[in-house]
């Protein structure tokens, strides 16, 4: 039986690699909902078969969706979330699922409540080959166990326009619980833990005064029981750069390294998910551009089998928890007030 999904809030690009990660695993996208004119028509040039409602309660009280996707402004989407799983609905939300401590509550309460999925798309793993090759080589022992990670999530500032809500703090949420929340989700997986805390955290409004309410780096140190983590995330990526960022993870173990540069090779190969290998036998770059990317099939088959092989429930909430704890000592630190 085909899964039918619908999207409520398209406000940011990644609901594309969304869609069409679930179109990739044969659900059907049947409707959308946005206020926004603009953002409609893009999006239903895309995806003309989607219909476009003018209430969100359309979708939600039509009994053939089984899944709501949502990208919406980051502030609003918990309570999409929220809306979704209390009319029956599982959820997959753009990152950040919710900006704050009480919104993560909340998302948790009614889950519990209404035995809904909600799960988050970390695309930087999930929906990036790199990454889930890197997955598969750790699992099977490739250098040993790993102690530790470093992720560096640098952004493009200027590369696409941006909207008033992307320079309003209480409406994005903080660089940390944003971006952020990509590297904590990864630093999970690959120390292979849900006991983690933050150690530190910072942000900052390096070079941009006449945006006061820009985060513009942040960095974060983990720790778990056997392994470390440092983040860095920015919006200083320059202009000489050919892509919106030089996303890096690299995973320290035992026994040998694995770096990925995820969507550029600056030394000069072409095209994104580079992944590269140093263990007892040497070193070598491995090619990840037809990796299998089985979230959207594993989310699909848990929304029709009652399961959690996409992704368990708490770690989805455990990787927000770590963004938003970080943010929260990160300005507490720094006296943030914008």
């Amino acid at each position: 039986m085909t899964t039918k999904f619908a999207a409520i809030g398209i406000n940011h690009s990644h609901i594309y690699g969304q869609v069409n990660c679930l179109l990739r695993a044969g659900a059907e996208l049947v409707a959308f909902h946005a206020v926004e004119d603009d953002l409609a028509a893009e999006f239903v040039a895309k995806f003309p078969k989607a219909k476009r409602v003018e209430k969100p309660e359309v979708i939600l009280e039509d009994e053939t969706v089984a899944l709501v996707i949502t990208s919406a402004i980051p502030g609003d989407r918990a309570d999409i979330a929220i809306a979704a799983m209390r009319h029956g609905k599982d959820v997959m939300s753009d990152k950040p699922g919710m900006i704050s401590f009480a919104q993560l509550d909340e998302i948790k309460t009614v889950q519990a409540e209404t035995k809904r999925i909600f799960s988050v798309c970390y695309s930087e793993h999930f929906e990036t080959r790199a990454t889930v090759k890197a997955g598969e080589l750790v699992r099977a022992g490739a250098i040993g166990e790993v102690i530790n990670t470093v992720g560096l999530g640098p952004h493009a500032l200027k590369n696409n326009p941006r909207p008033d809500w992307f320079f309003t703090r209480a409406r994005y949420g903080g660089i940390l619980a944003d971006i952020a929340s990509h590297q904590c989700e990864q630093f999970l997986f690959f120390a292979d833990t849900l006991d983690a805390e933050v150690v530190s955290a910072t942000v900052s409004n390096r070079a941009n005064a006449d945006r006061p309410g820009l985060q513009d780096i942040g960095d974060i140190h983990l720790r778990a029981p056997n392994a470390t983590g440092y983040i860095r995330v920015d919006w200083f990526t320059p202009k000489g750069l050919p892509t919106w960022g030089d996303g890096r993870l690299t995973i320290l173990g035992t026994e040998g390294y694995i770096e990925l540069r995820k969507y550029i090779d600056i030394a000069g190969r072409p095209g994104t998910d580079h992944l590269f290998l140093v263990d007892g036998k040497g070193t070598q770059h491995i090619d990840c551009s037809e990796v299998d990317l089985p979230y959207g099939r594993q989310l699909i088959s848990d929304i029709q089998n009652r399961t959690e092989t996409a992704m368990s429930q708490a770690h989805c909430y455990k990787a927000m928890e770590l963004a938003l704890k970080a943010q929260q000592l990160a300005e507490t630190n720094s006296e943030w007030s914008a």
